[in-house]
């Protein structure tokens, strides 16, 4: 194993998302080592983006910026002249970018922007109703890759064990682009904790109230992933 593959399975990220007035309370209490990445759900906050602005200076990690597209889970059924706005407003406060792979052509500036002022793009997939077939996700994957992705995510809900094989393989097989895979649904919890372990780069939990079945607690989340890192 090269030492790039394996400070990657080592240093699994665990991120807080934003995403209401509740998550934000919880955010301005997060000390640093609890989590290691606040994601600013923008969208969420788009009727008065300046309460996330003036938070931020308070936020002791650092920052992933979102505006989800309104077709995988985005708030407020925002415009993409509107979610350009509020990306502009955000990437020079951020460390991370995330776009959905279905945004990246209609965002390409944004992208080249944000990767011009050092900042890392996150392509991410998400499937809500199933875990589509490992030749479709790898399809995706380069595609991501080829759109530009630092890191590509994908999530996908998992029924079964299939399922998480599938993603399991998915992330096995990553070549040079790092990842971040998760489970939703029925197989969620125990998918993030595997997928963890294996490699994900950058896993996700919940800071007030989950907003997808199969979340854990964000600071409960990075507690977990060190116990099982503790015991490589």
């Amino acid at each position: 194993m090269s030492a790039s593959k394996k400070k990657s399975i080592l240093s699994p990220k665990v991120v807080g998302t934003i995403h209401s007035e509740g998550s934000l309370r919880r955010a301005l209490q997060i000390q640093a080592g609890e989590i290691d990445l606040l994601e600013l759900r923008v969208d969420h906050f788009s009727d008065s983006p300046e309460r996330l602005l003036k938070a931020i200076p308070k936020l002791a990690v650092p920052l992933i910026v979102t505006v989800r597209h309104p077709a995988e889970g985005g708030a407020n059924s925002l415009s993409l002249a509107r979610r350009k706005d509020l990306i502009r407003q955000f990437t020079g406060l951020a460390n991370y970018l995330d776009v959905e792979l279905r945004s990246t052509r209609a965002l390409e500036r944004e992208i080249g922007d944000a990767h011009a002022q050092g900042l890392q793009i996150i392509v991410s997939d998400h499937h809500f109703k199933s875990t589509p077939s490992l030749e479709k996700l790898e399809e995706r994957r380069d595609a991501g890759k080829s759109a530009g992705a630092d890191i590509f995510k994908i999530a996908a809900r998992t029924n079964s064990l299939a399922d998480v094989a599938t993603l399991t393989t998915l992330l096995a097989n990553a070549r040079s682009l790092r990842m971040s895979v998760m489970g939703m649904g029925p197989l969620g919890k125990v998918s993030r904790l595997l997928f963890a372990r294996g490699g994900s780069e950058l896993n996700y939990g919940y800071l007030d109230q989950s907003q997808v079945p199969g979340q854990w607690e964000a600071t409960l989340l990075k507690v977990r992933v060190q116990e099982l890192m503790e015991e490589a």
